[in-house]
């Protein structure tokens, strides 16, 4: 009997400390503060030979209700037509759910244009509103935090689309660790 009161207290105070650290972490929002990643070609589904590269960074607000973004490209073969964060695991093609920019005019209401043809930089900041699905796959628009699990789950990627390449030239997986088939 003493063993088992033993362990009781043990596992209380284990998800004591557990508590403890979820609330000193912020209590709130995404496992991750910072995104950084590089995109090519090779990433695509399926991949594309393309001497088009790019460096994608994010940051989450302390409330964890934005994400300011910058996205730069240079290289594209074709000229840019859009880029998105699409969710889908990699070598999976996935439904849009947030726009960077369009030059296609099939965006959100304030959505950007793409600078280009083949090279630009471009910034900006989503939250809740700016989703837009896939619904499809789970994800109806504005749940914000349906995105941000799968962005912390490495289960999203960014990518930019071009005339020549109009499925994507470039792309990248968003914060992917550990397995990446899990």
């Amino acid at each position: 009997m003493r063993r088992k009161g033993i362990f009781a207290a043990l596992a209380v105070g284990a998800a004591a400390l557990a508590v403890a650290a979820y609330a000193l972490a912020g209590g709130s929002g995404p496992g991750f503060n910072h995104l950084s990643a590089t995109m090519s070609g090779y990433q695509e589904v399926p991949a594309v030979s393309s001497t088009g590269t790019a460096d994608f960074t994010a940051d989450v607000a302390k409330d964890g209700q934005s994400v300011s973004w910058r996205l730069s490209y240079a290289h594209l073969e074709g000229n840019v037509t859009q880029s998105h964060i699409h969710f889908g695991q990699r070598s999976v093609i996935g439904g849009i759910s947030v726009f960077f920019c369009t030059n296609l005019g099939n965006g959100p209401a304030g959505a950007q244009s793409c600078p280009g043809p083949h090279d630009g930089t471009i910034s900006g900041t989503f939250g809740p509103s700016d989703v837009i699905g896939p619904t499809a796959q789970g994800i109806a628009p504005g749940e914000w935090d349906e995105l941000l699990n799968a962005i912390d789950a490495g289960k999203a990627y960014a990518n930019v689309h071009s005339t020549i390449w109009p499925g994507g030239e470039i792309r990248a997986q968003l914060n992917e660790t550990g397995n990446p088939h899990d």
